[in-house]
């Protein structure tokens, strides 16, 4: 049994974790603790403080009863807003804390980039402008060229959570661009692991959200690879390790 272990900020698209973890099978166990959110704004303050190391411990204790092998902070823009060399610190701090490997959702963009070998993406955001253009900011920091970014304007998690499949496909298509060899949806509140593969159907493309990377990024973390196609083409990556 590998054990998952994930820190999410407040409750918005928390059910996309137990949907995945049935895909994934019988043998990965996700294990999710919900942080005290603060203040719901995707403005950069209220985001700084959202991914705070006082914020992020106080979920820590829970996860290590589980038997946690790795964890993830489940929080693009509570992790983004720190920059390349702050959202290091922040999971550098946080694995201290845990005792355990660690990363954050804005890592595990970075590297599930990698690992799908895209170079150029396209970027769809439910976030407000500026700070979208910082979550491109980080990917190019990573190595990624971003060919274009498509911001909704939504300041709060708690909206994007309400957001279905007809909101959430005219973004997708909004944002997507024909030199785009993926596409990004990089919030964790808003519900997308029902749809990805419908998603890459219909853009003839891989597409990469943030509840989808953050468990690929544990389950890297733990050193465990699992074919599971109905979490789209970054699950479909070899070599193959599946009980």
């Amino acid at each position: 049994m590998t054990a998952l272990g994930f820190l999410y900020p407040g409750h918005s698209a928390e059910d996309d974790y137990p949907r995945i973890e049935q895909l994934l099978g019988s043998d990965v166990r996700v294990d999710l603790v919900h942080t005290d959110i603060g203040e719901d704004a995707h403005r950069v303050d209220a985001l700084r403080e959202m991914g705070s190391p006082e914020r992020l411990a106080d979920g820590l204790a829970e996860l290590r009863l589980s038997g946690a092998e790795a964890v993830v902070w489940a929080c693009t823009s509570g992790s983004f807003v720190h920059g390349w060399d702050g959202a290091h610190e922040q999971v550098r701090g946080l694995a201290r804390a845990a005792g355990m490997p660690a990363s954050s959702t804005s890592f595990a963009f970075v590297h599930a980039i990698q690992e799908i070998e895209a170079r150029r993406v396209a970027v769809g955001a439910t976030y407000p402008d500026d700070v979208a253009q910082l979550f491109a900011g980080f990917l190019r920091a990573g190595g990624a060229e971003v060919t274009g970014v498509r911001s909704s304007g939504i300041v709060t998690a708690a909206e994007v959570g309400t957001w279905g499949e007809r909101e959430l496909f005219a973004l997708a298509r909004a944002a997507d661009s024909p030199d785009a060899e993926a596409l990004l949806l990089p919030d964790t509140a808003l519900h997308t692991v029902a749809h990805i593969p419908a998603l890459e159907k219909d853009l003839g493309k891989p597409v990469l959200t943030a509840n989808q990377v953050t468990v690929w990024e544990c389950l890297r973390l733990a050193d465990r690879r699992v074919n599971a196609p109905e979490l789209g083409a970054l699950f479909t990556r070899e070599p193959v390790v599946q009980a």
